[in-house]
């Protein structure tokens, strides 16, 4: 009976470690939110490979890092070449996954890779709580916890640089009346002083704050406009014309290669234009300009956004502007 509680014991001990266990981390960034990517194996930790890295498996990282939304998935060692294995490649995240080990690959350390292809992402390290991803209680990550922020210590250019950071629109509105919730973070004990035109709030300016007592009824919150992440453009109407999509502040198109009427349901559901009449190549709608953002695009067609589905990496592709993707939706 004793050996049998021994073992019991021994067998919860090992759970708890293990459910404690990180298995992915950020190296070589500014914190521990940005970085490039690394996963433990076999007790050994490797990199990823950049083939079809997207947003979608940036997210899975962020959410498994706690590290808020993901502003974005980079390939080509951004961080620099990382040694050991490549463990993944050709990742296939849907978004939703606990972690990244549990996305879809090419297989263990199977990869046509070298360190020259490892990939990274960028979290937030900002997120709105208690309203929707665009408007909440505001909080920044602090080291290992997130913290409330003073009304007292934020302004419009601050709220800026956080609506720009989530992807949002402009800020509508910066509130200070409870309007979502008191919370239960602490305060936090820094003053943000950006000027507004900064694309993360780690690249403003911070200094003490001398509200540290200030309490939950003045936490700042915050409301964005909806954000519009994709627009059509050159056609007759808002609902047909070339695909532009909205990454890190900047308009770009989508590449021709394998798009299809998947892909342009997506569209148009996010455009609330209806239903796809017909996915175009070869720059139907005349040739964009600016970054080719997605290329060899996979939608099953039931994303709610394009940057959701998957594709062969941000601005990773082998088209030029003359094969600019466009879609016509049956609304107006």
């Amino acid at each position: 009976m004793e050996r049998c509680l021994t073992l019991v014991l021994l067998y919860s001990i090992i759970i708890f470690i293990t459910a404690d266990r990180v298995y992915v981390r950020l190296v070589g960034g500014h914190s521990r939110c940005a970085g490039r990517v690394e996963v433990l194996h076999r007790g050994q930790w490797g990199t990823v490979c950049d083939d079809f890295w997207d947003m979608a498996d940036a997210a899975v990282v962020c959410r498994e890092l706690d590290c808020g939304e993901p502003v974005d998935a980079l390939g080509d060692a951004h961080f620099g070449p990382g040694s050991g294995p490549i463990w993944m490649s050709y990742v296939a995240c849907t978004g939703s996954e606990s972690t990244l080990k549990n996305c879809g690959s090419s297989g263990w350390g199977k990869s046509n890779c070298d360190h020259i292809n490892d990939t990274g992402v960028i979290c937030s390290e900002v997120r709105l709580v208690g309203g929707s991803r665009c408007s909440g209680r505001l909080e920044i990550l602090d080291d290992q916890s997130w913290v409330s922020v003073c009304d007292a210590a934020f302004d419009q250019q601050d709220a800026e640089v956080v609506c720009r950071e989530l992807d949002c629109g402009a800020p509508v509105q910066v509130l200070g009346e409870d309007a979502f919730g008191k919370g239960d973070a602490q305060m936090w004990t820094q003053e943000i002083q950006c000027r507004g035109n900064e694309s993360q709030i780690h690249f403003c300016s911070k200094s003490i704050s001398y509200e540290n007592n200030c309490s939950h009824e003045h936490n700042v919150e915050l409301v964005c406009a909806d954000p519009m992440n994709v627009r059509l453009v050159g056609g007759h109407s808002r609902c047909a014309g070339r695909v532009e999509v909205l990454h890190r502040g900047q308009w770009g198109t989508v590449c021709d290669d394998f798009w299809d009427l998947a892909d342009a349901a997506v569209v148009c559901r996010e455009l609330d234009c209806g239903e796809p009449v017909d996915a175009l190549g070869d720059a139907h709608f005349g040739p964009g300009s600016g970054p080719i953002w997605m290329d060899v695009v996979s939608c099953t067609g039931s994303e709610s956004t394009l940057k959701n589905c998957g594709s062969a990496g941000w601005n990773v592709h082998t088209c030029t502007h003359n094969y600019d993707a466009g879609v016509i939706c049956s609304g107006e």
